[in-house]
């Protein structure tokens, strides 16, 4: 007997539940068929075009429940017959408006505007529902994945369907659509555009932002990535209110989270206009503290990518400087990992561009030491490394007496003399421009590069393969050679006289520039030996040859080694 009750209640819910879905069917039609019909009013068009707006929302919401098993739910089942209501009543106020038939416009309006609080109060509902996770998939037809180059219609169908199961409420179906959004959005960018238009997306993902589930978190940050990519979209975006997420999700998130998010924020933070909302919301702070704390290692990179954006803005730079941005930045330049000493250093570059007080904060820190061992040969730095910590050394320390005393107190000479040898010519060419600069300064560092071998240095780097280079070689020798110690040290060497003449052969393919090269052997015509190792050279012809060409500083050269012979014959005469 208490079997037979049993399979009585089973076929009486199943005949309720089919019927149920039966009403549900029913319903999507005749909302699909008054959303039509809504199309042919010509009355009170901006609150039918509203009342359009909520039907299409409904219909959608209630089309993603089509294939869930809510038998069990109570709510959904009452909100059912409540939306039929509402939709007949829809139908009545659609067809007095297209006959005309109704008693006042004043009359109308506020029956229109009563519908619309009711569909509203339905949408509301049934956001609830999805919200709250009752909904889970049952037997529902899961839409293929469409082929590559598929047409834009195929690919529409499969958004929707992911749509549909983003809106309803089980976790893992979130996941998964999530999952299957990530690879579409990755594999072809028209999928970014559709996800852009279906504005439905794009709100789901930020609100996915709050979830406490971190894999649904770190999926939706992964999409959102991929539309933060295209300058076109990122203001819709910033418009859905997706900063204040992003930095909660720095602050709590996930270490996947949190380097999701900063990469995110610093696409948006491109726009300065988009710099004052990540501070107004706390971000600063945030990304701060991840530098700072150096939790999560991957994450420090992008935050330090957003700093950099952030600080062109000279109120928020101001601010940094207050919450000891430069400290952070200082220490985080003898970080192990390359791509965080790069972005402090650039950071550190930006921050202290045309402000002597924040490079005073830089060099007290300790960081003029700390770029110097970027540079140690025993280092194993990458080579753009290299070039980012000299060109930083060189905006923080050279105006400056002090910071260059400190400069050259930590060895800086010998760093310097191991970048010139490098094979990488972008490195080089800035290494032999710091050089150039150096001899700039004062006759005391010249000195000091002349004791530390870079004559030898320049010599060969006259025949490098950059003009640049050869160039700047020349210029440098002939600033050094100005100095009596250094002539003294040039002409120890013998070849280092027949190789400057030789360079002065016009149709050479690797001459240097002649400018400089005659600086050269000017310098060395101040002293006996200079005058008389270029006397004595095999290639003396070609100082003559430009002589003769009219060039002056060869003629002035050639009247002090011919003066000098004269003198030295008349000495020869009296001493016989």
């Amino acid at each position: 007997m208490g079997e037979e009750k049993v399979e009585i209640e089973r076929k009486n819910n199943l005949q309720e539940l089919l019927i149920e879905e039966s009403n549900l069917r029913r319903l999507i039609q005749q909302i699909s068929s008054l959303i039509s019909l809504s199309n042919t009013i010509k009355v009170f068009h901006g609150k039918w075009q509203l009342i359009k707006g909520k039907l299409e929302e409904l219909n959608s919401g209630l089309t993603a429940a089509e294939n869930c098993d809510f038998g069990e739910n109570s709510v959904f089942s009452e909100l059912i017959p409540a939306i039929l209501v509402t939709v007949n009543d829809c139908y009545d106020l659609a067809n007095r408006c297209l006959n005309l038939s109704y008693s006042g416009k004043l009359l109308m309006q506020s029956d229109l505007d009563i519908l619309c609080s009711k569909l509203e109060v339905h949408l509301k509902n049934l956001n609830g529902i999805y919200t709250a996770g009752i909904l889970t998939l049952g037997s529902a037809i899961v839409v293929s994945r469409p082929s590559f180059g598929a047409c834009k219609d195929d690919m529409k169908f499969y958004v929707m369907d992911l749509l549909t199961r983003l809106k309803i409420g089980n976790s893992e179906m979130k996941r998964q659509a999530l999952v299957a959004l990530n690879e579409v959005v990755m594999e072809d960018e028209k999928y970014v555009k559709i996800v852009v238009d279906t504005g439905e997306i794009v709100g789901l993902l930020v609100d996915f932002l709050e979830f406490v589930e971190t894999d649904i978190q770190e999926e939706s940050i992964k999409t959102i990535s991929e539309i933060a990519g295209f300058d076109l979209y990122k203001g819709v975006l910033v418009g859905a209110g997706i900063v204040a997420p992003l930095i909660r999700v720095l602050e709590s998130g996930s270490d996947l989270g949190k380097e999701k998010a900063a990469r995110v924020l610093q696409k948006l933070t491109e726009n300065s206009d988009n710099a004052w909302l990540v501070s107004a919301h706390g971000g600063v702070t945030a990304l701060l503290k991840i530098c700072t704390n150096g939790d999560g290692r991957d994450s420090i990179s992008p935050a330090c990518g957003v700093l950099k954006n952030l600080a062109g803005v000279e109120e928020i730079k101001r601010f940094m400087v207050e919450e000891g941005a430069i400290s952070a930045f200082v220490k985080l330049m003898r970080s192990k990992d390359e791509a965080s000493q790069i972005n402090a250093i650039e950071f550190l570059q930006i921050m202290a561009s045309g402000d002597e007080t924040i490079r005073q904060i830089v060099v007290r820190e300790g960081g003029i030491y700390s770029l110097v061992q970027v540079l140690d040969p025993k280092s194993s730095f990458s080579s753009k490394t290299r070039e980012i910590a000299l060109r930083a050394i060189e905006s923080f320390c050279f105006s400056s007496a002090s910071s260059l005393n400190s400069l050259m107190n930590y060895g800086f000479l010998d760093r310097l003399l191991f970048i010139l040898r490098s094979n990488e010519v972008s490195v080089q060419e800035l290494a032999v421009k710091v050089a150039l600069r150096l001899c700039g300064i004062s006759e005391e560092i010249k000195k000091a590069m002349g004791d530390a071998n870079f004559i030898s240095e320049f010599m060969r780097l006259l025949d490098a393969r950059s003009y640049e280079v050869r160039e700047m070689a020349s210029e440098v020798l002939s600033s050094m050679i100005m100095v009596a110690r250094n002539r003294r040290r040039f002409l120890q060497e013998d070849s280092n006289v027949n190789r400057i003449l030789q360079l002065l052969d016009s149709e050479e393919e690797k001459s240097g520039n002649k400018k400089f090269l005659l600086s050269i052997l000017m310098s060395l015509t101040s002293c006996n030996s200079g005058r008389k190792k270029i006397s004595s050279s095999n290639y003396l012809k070609n100082l003559e040859k430009l002589a003769e060409a009219d060039v002056i500083d060869a003629k002035r050269i050639i009247r002090k080694l011919s003066a000098n012979r004269i003198r030295n014959i008349l000495n020869g005469f009296w001493k016989s």
